[in-house]
């Protein structure tokens, strides 16, 4: 089963080159994605948080379009995988079942038309079956 990120990936890296985004940690990663984007040292950039930039002209185009592609994924995940598989998918990435909370999970699903309850209800169906090497 394919995780968010995976369903995103292709779409993400689009919207990358079309706005020009790029990740930069330090100077020469900086300089390293104005290069690779044909940048010019006099084009105005905003930073987008966790290292992500891009001029400052395609910022809200950007994240509109970014935001757009994210909810299709969550879309085509749910559709592809359903809400329970998705849960239980989350539940054992995040160790929920190691840690005996559903705290992650539902954090990371908050943007999923899944519920806490589900989430717990799953947890308490596969809890079992999780644990029976632990």
């Amino acid at each position: 089963m394919k995780y968010l990120t995976e369903y995103m990936e292709a779409k993400q890296d689009k919207l990358f080159k079309k706005h020009s985004v790029f990740f930069a940690f330090n100077d020469d990663q900086f300089e390293e994605g104005m290069k690779k984007h044909s940048i010019s040292s006099k084009t105005k950039l905003t930073s987008l948080g966790s290292g992500m930039y891009c001029p400052k002209v395609e910022a809200k185009e950007f994240v509109g379009e970014h935001l757009k592609v994210y909810e299709q994924c969550i879309r085509q995940d749910v559709r592809e995988n359903g809400k329970k598989r998705i849960a239980l998918r989350e539940l054992a990435n995040h160790e929920c079942f190691w840690t005996g909370t559903i705290h992650d999970c539902v954090e990371k699903l908050a943007d999923y038309p899944i519920s806490e309850k589900l989430i717990l209800q799953v947890y308490r169906d596969n809890y079992k079956e999780q644990t029976k090497h632990f």
